[in-house]
C-alpha cells in the first residue's frame, strides 16, 4: 500500500544528515591544501600555475561562448529542446486518453506501468489471512480447465441479459467453486431472477437446493426471463425466512444431512458479512460463498475485503493524506476505472477510511453504523480466529482482453487470463461473449471456516 509516515531525525541523527551533506557539498580538496598554503604571516597564497593548469574544457568552452555571445543563444535553443523532450515523455498525462474498447492497453500505461500485468495489485490487495496459513486445492490451471468447459454452458444461460446480478467472473466463480467442492446441500441467501440457482444446477445436476429470498423468482417471468428450479426447496416472497432465522437443524434432518460439511452456502443477500459469518458459524456451516465482497469505500455491506483492510496486513491500510502518493495514484485511476475511488471518497469525518468512510453498511445500504478503527480492528481479529482458508476469485481476464471498465486493476489480484494472451482468450471463446459480461467482478471470496480454537 502506499501510505505516508512522518520520520522524525533525532537530534544526532540531525547532526549527521547535517555533516553528510556539508561534506557533499565540500571541494574533494578541501582537506588537503592542495594548491592552497599559508605563508608566515598567516596569509593564504596559492600557486596560480597549477590552478591555471587544472581549468576544465568545460569552463574553457563558456569562457570562449562567453566573449563571442554565442552563450545565451545557445542555453535558449538547449531549454527549448529539454522542454520539448520532457513534453513528449509526459503526453500521458497531458493528452486525453480515450475510454473507447480499444483503447485499454493505452490506459493502463498511462499509469506508468510498462508491462500490463504489474497494474494488477499496485494499490494493494488486503487478503485476509486464516489460522494457519492453509490455501486453496486448485490451481491457475484447473481454472484455466474450467473455463474451457464453462463457457460453453455459459451461453446457454436462460436469463442473457442479467442487469443488476451476477456477471461472467462471478457465475464462473460459483459454478467452479461448487463442482469442486460437490456439496450434498447447496443454500443460496438471495436469488434475483434465479440465475445463481441455475449455476449451482449447471454445476450439480442432482443436488437438492434450498433458497432464501424476499421475493419468489417465479415474479419476474412476469416481465422477463427467469429461472425457477424443480429440486429447489423456496423459502421465498410470502414463505420468505431469512437466514439468521431460519430452523437449519430441522431442514439438515429433512435432506438427511449429518455433516455440515457437506453443505455450501452462497450468500448474495447484500448483507453485513461480518453478521452472516456469525450466523454461518452457530449453524455449523463450513463452506461460504459470498459474492459481493466489496473493496473498502465501496458497496451497500461490510464485506471481508472492507474488514481485512487492515495496516498489519500486507496491501492493507490507507492514508487520508491529499498529498500522499495513494491519493495521486487514486485522483487519476478515478477518471478511468468506474469503481476506482479517490481520497475524497475514501475518508470521512475524523480521516476514518475503514469500512465506507469509517460505515459498517448493512441491508442494502438500508442501515448504517459508524464504528471506530478499533472495533474494525476487533472484527478483523475475529474473522482471522475463524478463517481456515480465504480465497478471492480473481477476474477470468484483463481488461485489455474483456474491455471492462468497471473494477480497478490496482485493487485486484492477477487475472486468470492475462493482459496479452489474447490467443488463449480467444481459444477458450471468452472473445465470443458480449463485454457487459464481464463489468459486474466485485471479488467475490470463497471461505472455510470453524469455531475459534480455545
Amino acid at each position: 500500500m502506499f501510505s505516508t509516515h512522518t520520520h522524525r531525525l533525532t537530534h544526532s541523527e540531525g547532526e549527521m544528515t547535517l555533516e553528510r551533506a556539508l561534506s557533499v557539498r565540500r571541494s574533494p580538496h578541501a582537506n588537503d591544501g592542495a594548491g592552497i598554503f599559508e605563508d608566515g604571516g598567516g596569509h593564504e597564497t596559492g600557486d596560480e600555475s597549477k590552478t591555471r593548469k587544472h581549468i576544465s574544457i568545460t569552463l574553457r568552452v563558456t569562457n570562449y561562448l562567453t566573449r563571442t555571445g554565442y552563450l545565451w543563444p545557445i542555453l535558449v535553443v538547449g531549454l527549448v529542446i529539454v522542454i520539448i523532450f520532457s513534453v513528449i515523455i509526459n503526453s500521458r498525462d497531458l493528452v486525453c486518453i480515450s475510454a473507447s474498447y480499444s483503447d485499454h492497453i493505452s490506459r493502463l500505461r498511462f499509469f506508468g506501468f510498462d508491462g500490463l500485468e504489474s497494474d494488477f495489485g499496485s494499490l494493494g490487495v488486503p487478503w485476509c489471512r486464516s489460522k494457519h496459513g492453509k490455501e486453496v486445492e486448485w490451481t491457475n490451471k484447473d481454472l484455466l480447465s474450467g473455463l474451457e468447459e464453462f463457457v460453453p454452458i455459459y451461453e446457454t444461460r436462460p436469463i442473457k441479459n442479467n442487469m443488476f446480478g451476477m456477471g461472467f467472473d462471478h457465475s464462473f466463480g460459483l459454478w467452479f467453486i461448487t463442482r469442486w467442492l460437490k456439496p450434498d446441500l447447496m443454500i443460496e441467501s438471495g436469488a434475483f431472477k434465479g440465475h445463481s440457482t441455475w449455476v449451482l444446477r449447471q454445476a450439480m445436476p442432482d443436488t437438492p437446493i434450498v433458497s432464501l429470498s424476499p421475493r419468489h423468482p417465479e415474479k419476474y417471468l412476469k416481465k422477463g426471463p427467469a429461472y425457477v428450479d424443480g429440486n429447489c426447496t423456496y423459502f421465498a416472497g410470502k414463505d420468505f425466512v431469512d437466514f439468521g432465522s431460519m430452523d437449519w437443524a430441522k431442514v439438515m434432518r429433512k435432506h438427511a444431512i449429518k455433516d455440515h460439511s457437506r453443505v455450501l452456502v452462497f450468500f448474495d443477500d447484500h448483507q453485513n458479512e461480518l453478521k452472516r459469518l456469525k450466523q454461518a458459524l452457530k449453524a455449523g456451516f463450513k463452506h461460504l460463498v459470498f459474492e459481493d465482497n466489496y473493496d473498502t469505500g465501496t458497496g451497500d455491506h461490510y464485506s471481508f475485503r472492507q474488514i481485512c483492510d487492515q495496516f498489519y496486513i500486507r496491501g492493507g491500510g490507507h492514508s487520508c493524506f491529499k498529498d500522499s502518493d495513494e491519493a495521486r495514484i487514486r485522483f487519476r485511476r478515478r477518471k478511468f476505472w468506474d469503481k476506482a475511488v479517490d481520497i475524497e471518497e475514501l475518508c470521512g469525518p475524523g480521516e476514518a477510511w475503514w469500512g465506507v468512510r469509517g460505515l459498517m453498511r448493512d441491508d442494502f445500504n438500508h442501515s448504517n453504523k459508524a464504528i471506530t478503527y478499533t472495533e474494525h480492528f476487533q472484527n478483523s481479529r475475529f474473522v482471522e480466529s475463524v478463517l481456515d482458508v480465504y480465497w478471492e476469485l480473481p477476474p477470468v481476464a484483463g481488461p485489455s482482453l474483456t474491455h471492462q471498465t468497471r473494477y480497478d486493476p490496482a485493487r485486484s489480484s492477477t487475472p486468470i487470463v492475462q493482459d496479452g494472451r489474447y490467443s488463449l482468450f480467444r481459444r477458450l471463446n471468452l472473445s465470443q461473449l458480449d463485454p457487459s459480461v464481464f463489468n459486474g467482478y466485485t471479488q467475490m471470496v470463497y471461505l472455510q471456516v470453524s469455531k475459534p480454537e480455545s
